[in-house]
């Protein structure tokens, strides 16, 4: 996995992250579960990411 894929899915899980906080904070669950699915992309692409250099090696 290159180290710009892992900055990329760190970044897009950290923003989940702040996303699916606000969203509790002001009540706004649509941007909790917006914020939910970020996080759960990350780590899909992390999840696919180890796969491939699991293959290349």
């Amino acid at each position: 996995m290159g180290l710009d894929d892992k900055m990329d899915n760190k970044g897009q899980d950290l923003s989940g992250k702040a996303k699916e906080a606000t969203g509790k904070v002001t009540g706004d669950e649509e941007l909790q579960a917006e914020g939910k699915g970020d996080q759960m992309g990350a780590n899909l692409k992390q999840a696919g990411e180890k796969v491939k250099d699991a293959f290349k090696s």
